[in-house]
């Protein structure tokens, strides 16, 4: 199991079903915890009462069906699915509206979706889903990539409040996968996936919403730095040492 796992986290996102699909048929009696542990490439569909598009996951399903977080529908309809209480669905309302914007901003473009149900420890999980298609034919503003995704799964579990305070702890996954085929470039593909947690013990005078969005804007940070550095620079860092650019390798010729 521990091997299969580290197949999943090498393997590129886009490439996640058919290797998921080749481990359950070698590891069927593991399937509900590799089905548990993988994240797959997000799903939109959209929501026709509404008019707008949301993000499919293992969190919004039941069965074959997907909810909606716009109009609390399930696609295709499903009878006695579950459903968040009153109270949270209006969380859940005000915290697709927040995020909505938070995504324009950050991503400037892109599909977002906030699902959030009842836990068995007296508190909630949520949890904050971003897709943004980065092609030329997707849905940001500006296009440069052949083909380019970044996904984004946060995950919030709420604890119960105790003396005015709330443990919060945040489990974030990206998976990024980029194409380009220009002159400048040639073709080239990067892809991979990372994954960090974080826990923290916050007051709830100034709201859940606040308090998770400052965590989800603070992990989205590092993983952005990481992602950076582990993958950007580490392939500038391999394409400069074997094909260094001309001027330096003219630098390095002798005068003979």
């Amino acid at each position: 199991m521990e091997a299969a796992m580290g197949l999943m986290r090498r393997m590129p996102p886009r490439h996640s079903e058919t290797t998921l699909s080749a481990l359950l048929s070698l590891l069927p009696h593991h399937s509900s915890d590799l089905l548990s542990q993988v994240d797959l490439p997000l799903q939109v569909l959209c929501d026709v009462d509404s008019g707008k598009e949301f993000i499919l996951c293992e969190y919004n399903r039941d069965a074959d069906s997907y909810r909606s977080p716009w109009s609390n529908k399930y696609h295709p309809p499903l009878e006695d699915a579950p459903y968040p209480s009153s109270e949270l669905r209006k969380l859940e309302i005000e915290a697709n509206d927040i995020f909505a914007i938070y995504c324009d901003q950050y991503y400037e473009g892109g599909i977002s979706s906030v699902y959030m149900w009842e836990d068995d420890n007296e508190g909630f999980v949520a949890c904050f889903l971003i897709k943004k298609d980065g092609s030329k034919t997707g849905h940001g503003r500006r296009g440069y990539l052949e083909e380019g995704a970044w996904d984004a799964i946060h995950v919030i579990e709420v604890g119960p409040e105790e003396e005015g305070a709330t443990r919060y702890c945040l489990t974030s996954t990206v998976m990024l996968s980029l194409t380009t085929d220009d002159e400048s470039s040639g073709t080239f593909s990067l892809s991979g996936s990372i994954r960090r947690q974080m826990n923290m013990n916050l007051a709830v005078a100034d709201g859940h919403l606040c308090n998770m969005g400052k965590m989800i804007e603070e992990m989205e940070g590092k993983l952005r730095n990481s992602l950076d550095q582990v993958y950007f620079g580490k392939t500038r860092e391999m394409v400069c040492t074997l094909r260094p650019p001309s001027e330096v390798a003219q630098m390095r010729l002798p005068d003979s």
